[in-house]
């Protein structure tokens, strides 16, 4: 649901003035005559204005700001969005840590295991949009004709998951590694060809050094012989991991869509439902006999455990740093993953770093700073397919709309305290 602004009794009454085609807003005391020198009433309220006229003053008093090429990072945005991708970084570094510890123990169930996260997401986020929406009817009266695309979201996401772990057992770290680049290249091609995604040199730069500090990580991998050796049938692997990345670089773009259009808490309530069912059919075509000759005891409950809520805690951050950024973004963001993995292999793993680790790491966060260098305060946080006001999506956290009607409440505030000081 989109928030609107609300009268409230601490807000002055605004007033629409159109001057010259621009919508300003103006306290009702400066639009009348005060011939009895009476003060301002700073009681006055804000009176009903279209949300669109609203969003769209906002963005323009933000767009009007005198910006450098440097001006986003500036803002708290930008390090927040830097904040947020690292942490998915590090949540994917824990999956990857608690599944090697699995392996460990005997137990690969990856289906089954994926099945305890989206069961998670659904307990956590259906309630919530009960709550929201105010009641299981009115809930499923506003979203259920939606259901199908979601159902479409959760596929691409369950199957994304599925071919990449598959892909790892028949062919090596490496090949599998470099498929992973695909994902972002499928990311900027349906963004430019389907929702209108313009990027900028700098971001294009910024994708390009990235991918080069993946770059260096895997030539590390290859000069130290931890690359795996050679699969067990490298083709059929490859395939997987390619279709794997396609996956995943489809299903960032759809909820990127989704996220922008529809509240959180609708979009993973739904990913979770339907997530459980695909990935339940799944488990019990592929996973009956390895759930069989899996180890169950305390330690693999732990791990388990662990894998859950990391997961949890990624599936929760990707809608905002799908909304602040970009999927692009979000990709190239977890390029970093592999540096905290083996920060993490060197201290339960006993690994040995390799001196490119680092270079590559400062790399990646070169090119992730280097893709907003594009002078614009609201980042990717205006989303083309939305319209120039951002009338067709929601006012969630981290998206455009929002701050711009806070940009225009502020303004209103502005106006209201210069009127009283006349």
């Amino acid at each position: 649901m989109a928030n609107t602004i609300t009268p409230s009794s601490s807000e002055p009454e605004m007033t629409q003035v159109k001057s010259y085609g621009a919508t300003t807003l103006v306290t009702a005391e400066q639009t009348t005559s005060n011939t009895s020198g009476a003060a301002p009433n700073n009681n006055a309220v804000l009176t009903d204005i279209d949300e669109p006229e609203l969003v769209a003053l906002g963005i323009r008093k933000l767009e009007a700001q005198n910006v450098h090429w440097y001006s986003y990072l500036l803002t708290v945005d930008f390090w927040l969005v830097i904040l947020i991708g690292q942490i998915l970084s590090l949540c994917i570094t824990a999956t990857n840590t608690f599944s090697s510890f699995l392996s460990e123990q005997g137990t690969s169930i990856p289906a089954i295991q994926t099945i305890f996260v989206y069961a998670l997401i659904f307990l956590v986020y259906f309630p919530t949009a009960l709550y929201k929406t105010g009641g299981p009817r009115k809930f499923f009266q506003q979203t259920w004709r939606n259901s199908w695309k979601y159902f479409i979201l959760s596929f691409l996401d369950v199957e994304g998951n599925y071919f990449t772990v598959l892909a790892y057992r028949y062919t090596n770290l490496l090949s599998a590694q470099l498929l992973n680049f695909w994902s972002i290249v499928c990311v900027v091609i349906i963004s430019f060809a389907l929702l209108k995604v313009r990027y900028k040199w700098f971001q294009i730069g910024g994708i390009l050094i990235c991918c080069g500090g993946m770059g260096i990580l895997l030539a590390s991998d290859h000069i130290t012989g931890s690359n795996g050796g050679p699969g067990v049938n490298m083709l059929k692997g490859d395939l997987f991991g390619l279709l794997g990345a396609t996956l995943y670089g489809i299903s960032n773009v759809y909820e990127e869509w989704f996220v922008s259009k529809r509240p959180v808490y609708e979009v993973l309530s739904f990913l979770g439902f339907f997530g459980v069912i695909i990935n339940g059919v799944q488990a019990a075509i592929f996973d009956r006999q390895a759930a069989t000759d899996a180890t169950w005891n305390g330690p693999v409950a732990g791990y388990l455990v662990g894998y859950t809520v990391a997961m949890l805690i990624f599936y929760s951050l990707a809608p905002l740093i799908l909304r602040m950024g970009s999927a692009a973004f979000f990709d190239i963001s977890l390029l970093t993953a592999n540096f905290w993995g083996v920060i993490v292999g060197v201290k339960v793993f006993h690994y040995v770093i390799h001196f490119m680790y680092p270079i590559a790491f400062v790399c990646i966060i070169l090119g992730l700073v280097v893709y907003f260098l594009a002078g614009s305060v609201l980042g990717d946080s205006k989303k083309p397919w939305l319209g120039a006001d951002q009338s067709e999506g929601v006012a969630g956290v981290g998206t455009a709309k929002l701050k711009a009607l806070n940009a225009a409440r502020k303004k209103a505030l502005a106006d209201r305290e210069a009127g009283a000081r006349v």
